[in-house]
């Protein structure tokens, strides 16, 4: 006969091992400007969507966007950190989900410019906008996801 605490511990452990890393609620390091509202917004989209999200401010996001291989390019109002991975900019959290899922080879996700419609950019007009992905090695970006309205 089974006891009650062997098939609770092997449960466990089989409900330990289906989950993924993510479920553990992710923390999102995001550096912002002092003054940007939209910033805010997008912290509290992915809050929203189950993220943990700690905001740094800082006035000199040129370094920052360096330190972490943004190029100009790429380049939105905010730069953020989560396992490992860049996002910049109004990335939706469903594709930062995505890509902690997939765990592709990829130094980050972008979504450059302030797009109308993206997340914590909701002004009532929705742009049309891509969510590029870039590698360490090479930079040149590809499309990760589209939205189009």
């Amino acid at each position: 006969m089974t006891s009650p605490l062997r098939l609770t511990l092997a449960g466990a452990l089989l409900a330990a091992i289906a989950i993924p890393a993510w479920a553990e609620t992710p923390v999102v390091e995001m550096h912002k400007d002092p003054n940007c509202g939209c910033c805010i917004a997008w912290a509290e989209h992915l809050e929203a969507e189950g993220f943990e999200v700690t905001q740094h401010e800082t006035r000199d996001m040129r370094a920052v966007k360096i330190e972490h291989g943004v190029s100009p390019e790429l380049a939105s109002c905010h730069t953020a950190v989560v396992d490992g991975y860049v996002i910049e900019g109004h990335v939706p959290a469903a594709d930062i989900r995505r890509l902690l899922d997939e765990r592709p080879d990829l130094a980050g996700l972008a979504v450059p410019g302030m797009p109308h419609g993206s997340p914590g950019m909701e002004t009532g007009r929705q742009d049309d906008y891509a969510v590029l992905g870039w590698r360490h090695d090479d930079r040149t970006p590809e499309i990760f996801s589209e939205y189009t309205h």
